[in-house]
């Protein structure tokens, strides 16, 4: 669409921002709690919080803690929380039995949050590396993260979640061929009804690390994951990607990292039309808190102005460790 105008002076773009009534009149997007997910990290124990040095103000929590989260996130109208779980190395093996272990830390966590906060949303993450003695998102056998075996793991991993009672599955481990084998299961074991949000454009990005440092996968990963996730130049390959999950029953899709990639959300958008995420990740979020720790931005006004950006790129919402933080200032208006 190009917009017909008057010459200057009779077309001044100005006017229209004169005034905070006048420029909320013409704003084209806006940013609502309702576009929020939360990611929250939990750990056994009880009454159990393990602050997060390179995440400043983001906790592991224990499944108390976390049902309480929980509790304050749909009080501020937060629809979803997004779980990962800090698994005891001791249950970390070379074949991740412990992510299908229907006890396993993160489907305790889903069983009781929803008992306490059934109205809230519980996303959950597919992908093997909290529970691979590799560190890696799929299995590895003589220095390989297979391909088949790994997507029969994460079958297994996402019929126990929705057993659990998960709204949202969210494969982050980008095989090939998960998403059509992830649905068909679903489908056959009467969970026609729980979402695929597919991590369909994950790249191998240097924005993780203090994700994987939440996650006990730091120390643990041997090489990298390049052979599975996204070259970060390649734009073609994420609408290929997108279309593929799409087109094997993904309901969502999301981009991963965010900012650096909202050239993907968009294309994404107006290629395909379906909802679209994106996650504005660990390394964003530590990189934002810490210019604002050391006065170099202003922290809440740059917070805000990066989830407006994702709005503008066409994303239907963001998975952000900034969202109780921003829920409450948008509820005071």
């Amino acid at each position: 669409m190009r917009p017909t105008q008057s010459p200057f002076p009779g077309t001044r773009l100005r006017r229209t921002r004169a005034t905070p009534a006048l420029r909320a009149l013409v704003r084209e997007d806006r940013l609502s709690v309702d576009d929020l997910i939360w990611p929250i990290f939990v750990c056994d124990g009880e009454n159990t919080r393990q602050p997060i040095p390179s995440m400043p103000g983001v906790e592991r929590l224990s499944v108390d803690l976390l049902v309480e989260a929980a509790r304050q996130a749909a009080d501020l109208g937060i629809p979803a929380i997004c779980l990962f779980p800090y698994t005891d190395p001791a249950l970390k093996t070379p074949g991740c039995e412990e992510a299908w272990n229907p006890d396993n830390l993160s489907n305790r966590a889903t069983r009781a949050i929803k008992a306490a906060v059934p109205e809230i949303a519980i996303m959950t993450d597919i992908a093997l590396d909290p529970y691979n003695t590799h560190g890696h998102d799929g299995i590895v056998v003589n220095g390989e993260v297979v391909n088949d075996e790994s997507v029969e793991a994460l079958v297994k991993m996402g019929m126990a979640q929705a057993e659990a009672g998960a709204d949202i599955l969210g494969p982050s481990d980008m095989m090939d061929g998960r998403i059509g084998a992830l649905r068909q299961a679903l489908e056959t074991n009467g969970h026609k009804n729980v979402t695929i949000m597919s991590y369909a454009a994950k790249y191998a990005s240097a924005f993780y690390g203090p994700f994987r440092d939440a996650v006990g996968a730091s120390g643990a990963l041997t090489g990298d994951k390049k052979t599975y996730q996204m070259d970060p130049l390649n734009r073609r390959e994420a609408m290929r990607l997108i279309e593929r999950d799409l087109s094997e029953g993904a309901d969502m899709v999301m981009v991963k990292p965010g900012m650096p990639y909202l050239d993907i959300c968009r294309e994404a958008k107006d290629t395909f039309g379906a909802p679209t995420y994106a996650y504005q990740v660990s390394g964003e979020y530590a990189m934002i808190k810490a210019a604002a720790a050391n006065g170099w931005i202003d922290g809440e006004r740059v917070m805000l102005e990066s989830l407006m950006a994702f709005r503008r790129a066409g994303c239907d919402g963001v998975l952000t460790y900034f969202a109780p933080e921003v829920a409450r200032i948008l509820n005071r208006g």
